[in-house]
Formats: C-alpha cells, structure tokens, sequence
C-alpha cells in the first residue's frame, strides 16, 4: 500500500491557507495546519472534521524559530517525511506605505515574517522534504512582488506602493529562484504561486473566493513538475 503524502500549509487556520488544507484534504493528502494561533489551529482541524475531512495541527511562528524547529521534529516523529510544503503565511501591515513616507518598523515586520519567517520554514522542513519521493514546495506570491510589473505604469498594480510588502514577495521569489536551482535535479521542485486576488482578511477586498484562489497553489502541490517559475491563474508573471 502506498504511503499517503504529507502537506505543511502554514497560515492555514483562515483565508486561502484553510481552502489549501481543505483542498489537499480532499485529494486524499495527510494534511498538517501550521498556525501561530493554537486555539484557531485547533478550530481549523475541527472544521474540517465536520466536512469528514481529517488534519492536524502543528504550532508554526514565523516570527518564532524554536516553533519552526519543534515543528519540524513533530512532524519527523509523526510521518518521518513531508511530501508538500506551501509557504502561505504572511501579513500585511497598514503602517506600510511608499518608500517615502512607510514605517520602519512596519517594513521590518513585513520583511521577517514573509521573507525571514519563509525562509525558515523551508530550511527546517528540507531535510524531511528530501525523504519524500518527489517534494513541492509552493511560495504565496503576489503580483505586487514583481519588479516588471512593479514599474510598469499600465500595470493594474502599478499604484500599489508598499515598500514593505511588495519588497516581501519580491525576496519570496528570490528564495523561489535561488532555491529551484541549488534543489535542480534533487526531486524537489519550488515555485512561486500567486493565486490572484483573493479577497481574505488580508486583502480586505478582491473578486476571488478563497476556494477559487486555492485552486492553483494546490495544482502546484499536487502535481507541479516545473520548477523556479513565477505564476498566476492567467499565466506566467514576469519577475
């Protein structure tokens, strides 16, 4: 009998994280929601027990890294492998602003969960990913970390100027190109996805349903062959 996968989705007990974890859940995936939160991670298992969908939980702080490591050794002690990783969890700070006028502390905070608190994540979860037969990991991108679009004055995210967060997304796909090519050939493959615009508690607003936003991240994690890419449900986005 084959072995199930294992999937870590962090930021998972809301939004976009939880449709990630229901959906892996559904595709037959042993599905672990990584949450700074304990009680929420807790309410997020168990509602998706009330869908008869099973999940655990496993305490994740970005801004925390004796968490990640804990994490990482629960998750060895209970599966001996992680087959999906998908780097959801992040903030945003209303404090963010254009280089001019943003808060500095704000744009740290930003920059340590979303690129730091990542790249943690990913460093701790590596070892278990190379006991899988194939790893994924999946990076939540955003559009608003494109430098291309970033500078072009057609784009739709052209006005978007949050030094903090724009530049956090933009060092997530650095971790996404630099990591792709030093894993090149290993049987681990990473991206960076950007699912679109969601309207979560995040956003505040967007035209897409956390379900239709999870759809391609997901894809990505189940079956995503390519690696170093940067995409979005209407293609490839420049860097």
């Amino acid at each position: 009998m084959q072995q199930k996968r294992v999937a870590l989705v962090t930021g998972a007990n809301k939004g976009i994280g939880l449709e990630i974890a229901r959906q892996l859940a559904e595709a037959d995936v042993d599905v672990i929601i990584g949450s700074r939160d304990t009680e929420r991670g807790r309410a997020a298992v168990e509602a998706l027990a009330s869908q008869k969908l099973v999940a655990q939980f496993v305490r994740v702080d970005l801004d925390d890294l004796a968490s990640v490591e804990a994490a990482a050794t629960t998750i060895r002690s209970d599966h001996g492998k992680l087959d999906i990783l998908v780097n959801n969890a992040g903030i945003f700070d209303f404090a963010d602003a254009p280089p001019s006028t943003a808060s500095i502390e704000a744009v740290r905070r930003v920059m340590d969960i979303n690129f730091i608190g990542a790249l943690a994540v990913t460093q701790a979860m590596l070892p278990l990913l190379r006991e899988a037969a194939v790893g994924r990991i999946v990076n939540l991108a955003s559009s608003l970390g494109s430098l291309t679009l970033n500078a072009d004055p057609g784009s739709t995210y052209y006005s978007q100027r949050y030094i903090g967060y724009n530049a956090s997304k933009a060092a997530l796909n650095m971790l996404t190109i630099q990591l792709g090519e030093e894993l090149r050939g290993t049987g681990i493959v990473v991206n960076s996805v950007s699912p679109g615009f969601v309207k979560t508690d995040l956003t505040g607003y967007g035209n897409m349903t956390p379900e239709e936003g999870a759809r391609l991240p997901v894809q990505y994690a189940l079956s995503g062959e390519q690696t170093g890419s940067f995409v979005e449900p209407d293609g490839t986005t420049p860097w």
